[in-house]
């Protein structure tokens, strides 16, 4: 499960770090402590956020790529049978789907919380993850 820090949420959800907390005061998104004693946000819950306050995200994941269509987001939905799968993003205003192997999700390690840019060229969606 994807865990994540108030400061890369906010990027994630182009707001600011105060609007992250002010969402989990008021009960609108969940966290937790982490070992050092930092509010932390699964993935599964802003995903879901994401959805609903959708705004392009200020964020840079991924590498260096000649596609310029590039959009950082959150996986909110994956579909998988035995060959291919759906693969669904947030991406700020944006919802991006791709299909891809089955194989290729597991090597990803996508699910619904990841962190993850999409690609567009043309009809092609391309989806990476950070490394690490």
């Amino acid at each position: 499960m994807a865990i994540l820090r108030i400061k890369e949420a906010a990027d994630l959800l182009g707001v600011s770090d105060d609007t992250v907390r002010r969402w989990i005061d008021s009960g609108a998104l969940s966290a937790s402590k982490d070992s050092s004693g930092r509010l932390v946000i699964e993935g599964r819950d802003l995903a879901a956020l994401a959805v609903e306050q959708a705004r392009t995200p200020h964020t840079r994941v991924g590498s260096a790529s000649s596609a310029r269509n590039r959009f950082p987001g959150l996986v909110t939905r994956v579909v998988t049978d035995t060959v291919m799968a759906q693969v669904e993003m947030q991406c700020g205003p944006f919802t991006v789907v791709s299909l891809m192997s089955s194989e290729s999700v597991r090597e990803l390690g996508l699910e619904p919380g990841s962190v993850a840019l999409a690609s567009v060229k043309a009809t092609t969606v391309v989806v990476e993850r950070a490394a690490g």
